[in-house]
């Protein structure tokens, strides 16, 4: 298609542009905003802009073609992970192509997807759509989605409702339609400083933090033995992993306070959660011992995050209307990541994932995406506006 590849090559200038901005999440991304909106008003394209609270970072909403029903969601997070510590070989926030792949933080998750939607504006003015394509580009999805649901409840309350929502996540071109959910947990653990002789004069915050992590240890190695062997997810179970441990000043003290971190990752339609309760009554009783043994000490759980998964839609709407577009004739797929699709779901629209590059490069240093998935997604959006116009 001659013209997907005039798209695919007017997209690598707007990926460059994207990549120069350092959206990592602990950054604001109004930077990137400010000129994805410059770009849209240069269409003709007018933007909305969904702020999180302080104002420091924010959705941006727009809508292209006529205000009816049907249209399709073009779904893309702004926000990046981290490069620090990481050995990269070139700039992360310059965009380098070499061996036919573009080389650059966010190139495939998914600044790629966001490019590959701006380059076609012009073309989805050009068709006369009939049906709107409605650009959703959020914050903070690389640290829990905190920023899509604010955007989702603009469009699910004042939009025309679309069709359905296409999060392009990296797929290869390919239609995920179910992905596992996550949940995140911070827990703290207080204790009394004393000299590590003298047990009986306070209490250690790593033993008590230590009892929770050997249950969370064990009820992930139970996920393990009851995996089903017929789930299409890798892993087959859900998984339940701690990330960071800190706690303790010395050998020879006990510990004032240990904190530690860890996530749940649970299937579409599993208990996992529900597994979690013997771990809370746990801390519940750890919680009055330490408490018993010293007024100040104790054990907080604060959830961090709660991304809903996605499931797979039983009427396949939007599943067969995106793998048509996509040419994508595979079995059906699910994702073990996570992403903001469930929570478009989670408002009634039917949503799948499907983006150029390989979730395999993402957050990897020397992050890329072939040019060829670029020119694969770009066949893709030109084949949208033509459907979108009919």
């Amino acid at each position: 298609m001659a013209g997907a590849e005039d798209l695919a090559r007017r997209a690598i200038p707007i990926l460059q542009r994207l990549i120069a901005f350092d959206t990592t999440s602990h950054l604001s991304n109004l930077a990137l905003i400010d000129w994805v909106e410059d770009y849209l008003a240069g269409h003709g394209v007018a933007s909305r802009r969904i702020a999180n609270a302080d104002g420091a970072k924010a959705n941006l909403l727009a809508t292209v073609g006529p205000a009816r029903e049907g249209g399709v969601v073009l779904s893309g997070h702004t926000d990046v992970v981290p490069v620090a510590g990481q050995a990269w070989t070139s700039d992360p926030f310059a965009l380098v192509e070499r061996g036919g792949r573009l080389f650059g933080r966010g190139a495939c998750d998914m600044k790629g997807f966001i490019a590959l939607a701006l380059a076609a504006v012009p073309d989805f003015l050009d068709a006369g759509l009939a049906r709107p394509a409605h650009l959703a580009f959020s914050y903070d999805e690389e640290i829990g989605c905190f920023g899509a649901p604010a955007m989702i409840e603009v469009i699910a309350r004042e939009l025309p409702k679309p069709a359905l929502v296409v999060v392009g996540e990296p797929t290869s071109m390919e239609v995920v339609s179910g992905h596992k959910g996550i949940g995140a947990w911070r827990v703290t653990v207080s204790g009394h400083e004393a000299h590590s002789s003298r047990t009986d004069l306070g209490v250690s915050a790593v033993m008590g933090a230590a009892r929770l992590m050997g249950a969370l240890a064990e009820l992930a190695e139970r996920f393990v033995r009851d995996a089903d062997p017929a789930s299409p997810f890798l892993p087959k179970h859900p998984t339940l992993t701690i990330g960071t441990v800190n706690g303790g000043t010395a050998g020879n003290i006990l510990a004032r306070e240990c904190v530690f971190v860890f996530d749940l990752r649970g299937l579409p339609d599993d208990r996992s959660r529900e597994a979690l309760a013997p771990v809370l009554d746990l801390a519940r009783r750890i919680d009055a011992e330490m408490k018993s043994q010293a007024p100040e000490a104790g054990v907080v759980i604060e959830q961090l995050a709660d991304v809903p998964p996605l499931r797979a839609d039983p009427t396949g709407v939007a599943e067969a209307f995106v793998r048509r577009l996509a040419g994508d004739n595979g079995p059906a797929r699910v994702a073990s990541f996570a992403s903001e699709a469930g929570q478009f779901q989670g408002a009634g629209l039917p949503t799948v994932l499907c983006g150029p590059g390989s979730i395999d490069q993402a957050h990897q240093p020397d992050e890329y995406v072939d040019v060829a998935q670029m020119q694969r997604a770009a066949a893709f959006m030109a084949r949208l506006a033509e459907e979108l116009s009919a």
